[in-house]
This record gives C-alpha cells, sequence and structure tokens, in this order.
C-alpha cells in the first residue's frame, strides 16, 4: 500500500463508528421498550456463564448517562482508527473486544460487567502507542491530541470511584499496548532520505560531489568556455562600424 494510502478519507472512516454507535443506542432502545434487559448477559468473571459478555458486554449500558458518555469517545476513536489505520482497524476493534473482554473476565471482581468502556481504553491506549512506536509525524501528532481529549481517563484503570469497573479499563489499557507492539504491518512509516538508507554511499551522492573536502562549493565552468580561453591560438577580432543615423535627432 503506498504512503498517502494510509490517509486517504473514504466514506466507511464515518459510516463504520457511526453503524457502531448507533447499533449500541439500538440495543438500548429494545432494553426499554420490551422491559427486556440484557446485564446479566455482561462479562461475570471467572464463570463459565460469564464468558459470553466478552462479546456482549460492549453493547450491554446501565443507563441513558453510561450510553452517551461512552458514545462520543468511541465515535472520535473510531473515526480516527479507520482513518489513520484503515488496514487493520477491524483487527484491533474485533480482537479488542475480545482479549480485553477476556482479561476483564480473568481479572474482574465478582460482578456484571457492562458497556463500551473497556473498547474505548483499547482504542485510546492503541492510538497513542502506537503513534509514539511508529515514530510518523501524523501519528504522533495524533497521540499528543488523544493525550489531550482523554488523558484524564488513566486515573480510571485504577479502584478510585465505585461502581466502575476498572478492572475493564486496565484490560482496555493493557490490550492496547499489546496491540501497538504486535501490529507493525500496513502501517504509515516515515519518510527517509536517501542519506538514512543502509546502502547510501555518500561518494556517489551528486550533491555532495559539489564540495570539497573541506566543505566549500566547487564551481564547475563549461568545458567549451574552458577550452576556449585555454586555448592560446585562439584570435579575437574587432571591427568598428560607423552609425550613419548617430548625428539625427528628432
Amino acid at each position: 500500500m503506498k504512503q498517502y494510502d494510509h490517509f486517504k478519507f473514504s466514506n466507511g472512516v464515518l459510516a463504520y463508528p457511526l453503524a457502531f454507535v448507533l447499533i449500541l443506542w439500538y440495543v438500548y432502545w429494545f432494553e426499554i421498550e420490551t422491559n427486556i434487559f440484557f446485564n446479566t448477559h455482561g462479562i461475570y468473571p471467572r464463570t463459565l456463564s460469564g464468558l459470553q459478555g466478552v462479546v456482549f458486554s460492549p453493547f450491554i449500558h446501565s443507563g441513558i448517562s453510561h450510553l452517551y458518555h461512552n458514545s462520543i469517545p468511541l465515535f472520535v476513536l473510531s473515526v480516527a482508527l479507520f482513518y489513520f489505520y484503515r488496514p487493520i482497524a477491524w483487527k484491533v476493534l474485533g480482537y479488542g473486544i475480545l482479549v480485553s473482554g477476556f482479561l476483564t473476565w480473568c481479572i474482574g471482581r465478582p460482578s456484571y460487567h457492562i458497556g463500551a468502556s473497556g473498547l474505548i481504553y483499547v482504542l485510546v491506549s492503541f492510538i497513542f502507542f502506537k503513534g509514539v512506536f511508529a515514530k510518523h509525524y501524523r501519528l504522533i501528532a495524533l497521540s499528543l491530541l488523544v493525550v489531550f481529549l482523554y488523558g484524564s481517563m488513566i486515573w480510571y484503570v485504577l479502584p478510585v470511584q465505585e461502581g466502575v469497573s476498572w478492572e475493564g479499563h486496565l484490560s482496555g489499557l493493557i490490550t492496547g499496548l499489546l496491540f501497538a507492539l504486535v501490529f507493525k504491518k500496513q502501517i504509515a512509516k516515515p519518510k527517509q532520505f536517501a542519506w538514512e538508507k543502509e546502502d547510501y554511499n555518500e561518494d556517489e551522492d551528486p550533491f555532495l560531489k559539489q564540495f570539497d573536502s573541506d566543505g566549500n562549493f566547487i564551481e564547475f565552468k563549461p568545458e567549451e568556455e574552458n577550452d576556449t580561453l585555454d586555448d592560446p591560438s585562439t584570435v579575437y577580432i574587432y571591427t568598428f562600424k560607423e552609425n550613419k543615423d548617430s548625428d539625427m535627432l528628432d
């Protein structure tokens, strides 16, 4: 894939994140309309039945406030993912849900863990660390933007608020970091100049050939001009031609 293809806007950049968020809202609307709630289908750590929540928990929310606060960062981060990391966006989302959910199942407290916040932490962690590791100026700028917008989320990987699944947040953070280390292919690479390549030979660089060993610019004269000036046999003849109209006035 060419370099410029990594940062190319397409319909999917907005459509896929928007569709994902709308599914979350549809699930919540269905719960309200039918009075059937799916909280018991969330992750319940270290139980066989609780494994179903690894897949279902991101789509289940406890209330409108919970859903609203997850929808905005999920949409923003998903758009950034599909724009800057389009070749691996689906892998990050799909595996992110599974891996972070399984880690939550392993380390979580005996309670139902629901909500898309674990996936949000996957995206925050992946986008930040991948930008740093890739050393591409656009991806680094994206990492700094993520820190500016969502840097305060780091506190919620600790048990600082009762009723919040800090285990899911921590699992998402670890998963994002892991993905940043694992997904190395099909990532935009920083532009590499000729002198940065391993096979670079400065003796063959046409630009450096214009300077001597002391760094002074070498001025090359055209060969024909040099040959003419250095040839002692060359004779120059000058003639004077009178201008007959020189005394005429208007």
